[in-house]
């Protein structure tokens, strides 16, 4: 028996607030560093206190953005991970699975669904 959570290209996950939790369909991204949370939800969560800023590569070129920490929870694991705060207004997922999660044991099987 492994302890590693298994998780699909999509997943649900649980944000957790000081006030509420929101269930939302997250992107699992291998090939990003960092996780990444939309603006709009992060204020939603009353997660918006930027403790650092960090430097993130896209297909818009190099960006500074401000961090966070958000509380989130993936299958059974609950986290205080990092998220850099982006403009997802347009993507699909308004949360982007990142290594610095993914590294904490977590294997993916894209034949598994959300």
């Amino acid at each position: 028996m492994t302890d590693k959570t298994t998780v699909g290209l999509v997943e649900e996950v649980i944000l957790v607030g000081p006030k509420k939790e929101k269930k939302v369909l997250a992107r699992i991204d291998t090939g990003a560093t960092k996780s990444s949370i939309d603006a709009k939800l992060a204020a939603e969560m009353d997660a918006s206190a930027e403790f650092k800023t960090a430097l993130v590569r896209s297909a818009h070129g190099i960006r500074r953005r401000g961090v966070i920490k958000q509380k989130v929870i993936i299958g059974r694991r609950r986290m205080n991970m990092e998220f850099t705060i982006a403009d997802r207004s347009r993507m699909k997922y308004k949360v982007l699975i990142g290594q610095n999660i993914l590294k904490r044991r977590f294997l993916i099987d894209p034949a598994k669904d959300a």
